[in-house]
């Protein structure tokens, strides 16, 4: 081998077993933020109403007297966290947040765990405007996420809307050390207390602030409660009696998706009776079902629906003229629009058709809770 050539490979060669000998050194891990976390049972949760009754779980939507006189199914629905909203102020750049669920069934065919099983977080911008932040992607029954990470430290009210097909073990909410935090009590005034279906109950939302539920509280900017349970909303007298023990501004019945016409007809006057007995003069807003939106190709479930429409109003019209007062009628034709494209299996609205319900409750509830 030529002598120069043998120098500059023996080079090379040594040079590498020196870099091979020399010691690793790891990387520098970023240092873990220290955080300070809050329990939102410290302060009250909005959609969680008869506080100063016992319950199973913090997190259930009616209290523990309940399971011994709603249905089976009603009481396993109301465990689900559904309309319950957290509020709070803080200046922390970054928000986190840790909770348990109950149930493995993190998502449904029809509809994703974001909107099953997620948080979902709006702030309020200068304009005092509800606006959209973040959501949880949740892949476990225990998540632990980054919500917001490095945005200006300013004070800020935000909302954090929780799983509406889920039931929560646990939460708490993660702030930056050294952070200002308040957590922001339930407002009371002006409650909208919506009891109904699997519509009202949040499918098939993609996000827990999407449901027209939380729409109209966003808009209105008013606390609501979400009384949809699955399949079973059905004018029930054992949940009238949990009714009747609130006091809000308005009550909407929202349940014709989940009745018979017959059923309609069987139960609308005794539970406008029931609530008036407890509440003379509270408004009571009556909506009639959503049409599907394959209703205009179905005649049968066409005519299922006007029916059921027809049903609703002769039980208005004779509750009116029996003299019962604080009545209120919200036709259901135009619930979903009229191109079929507003639900994600026909029956549960997509976001866009819980945009579109939330245009058409909107100027009714107004007129409402404007009245002198």
């Amino acid at each position: 081998m030529h002598r120069r050539h043998f120098i500059a490979v023996s080079f090379v060669f040594g040079a590498g077993r020196l870099l091979a000998q020399a010691p690793a050194t790891e990387p520098k891990k970023p240092a873990e933020l220290a955080m300070t976390w809050h329990d939102p049972q410290g302060w009250g949760i909005e959609g969680r109403a008869w506080e100063d009754q016992q319950r199973q779980r913090w997190y259930d939507r009616l209290p523990a007297a309940a399971e011994a006189k709603v249905t089976k199914a009603v009481w396993g629905l109301s465990r689900h966290s559904a309309g319950m909203a957290v509020r709070f102020r803080t200046d922390s750049p970054v928000i986190r947040v840790k909770y348990k669920l109950r149930l493995k069934k993190l998502a449904m065919p029809h509809m994703p765990a974001t909107g099953a099983s997620g948080v979902d977080l709006y702030a309020k911008d200068p304009a005092a405007k509800w606006r959209w932040v973040a959501v949880s992607k949740p892949d476990s029954q225990e998540i632990s996420a980054t919500l917001v990470d490095k945005i200006p430290a300013m004070a800020r009210e935000w909302m954090m809307y929780l799983p509406l097909f889920n039931e929560v073990e646990s939460l708490e909410i993660g702030v930056e050390e050294g952070a200002s935090f308040e957590g922001l009590a339930p407002r009371k005034e002006n409650l909208i207390v919506f009891y109904g279906t699997s519509i009202t109950h949040g499918a098939c939302a993609s996000r827990p602030g999407m449901t027209h539920v939380a729409l109209l509280g966003r808009r209105l900017d008013v606390p609501t409660l979400n009384l949809g349970f699955s399949g079973n909303g059905r004018m029930d007298a054992a949940v009238g009696e949990f009714l009747c023990q609130l006091d809000p501004a308005v009550f909407v019945i929202d349940c014709l998706p989940n009745m018979s016409p017959q059923e309609v007809t069987g139960k609308t006057i005794p539970l406008v009776k029931q609530l008036r007995a407890a509440r003379p003069a509270t408004p009571i807003l009556l909506v009639e079902s959503r049409r599907n939106t394959d209703s205009w190709i179905n005649p049968g479930l066409q005519g299922l629906h006007t029916a059921k429409h027809g049903a609703l109003k002769a039980e208005f019209e004779k509750l009116k003229a029996e003299g019962v007062t604080g009545l209120f009628y919200l036709p259901g034709n135009d619930l979903l629009g009229d191109d079929a494209d507003a639900a994600t299996d026909g029956s549960h609205p997509s976001d866009l058709g819980f945009f579109r319900q939330a245009d058409a409750f909107e100027p009714v509830l107004k007129q409402i809770l404007e009245r002198p």
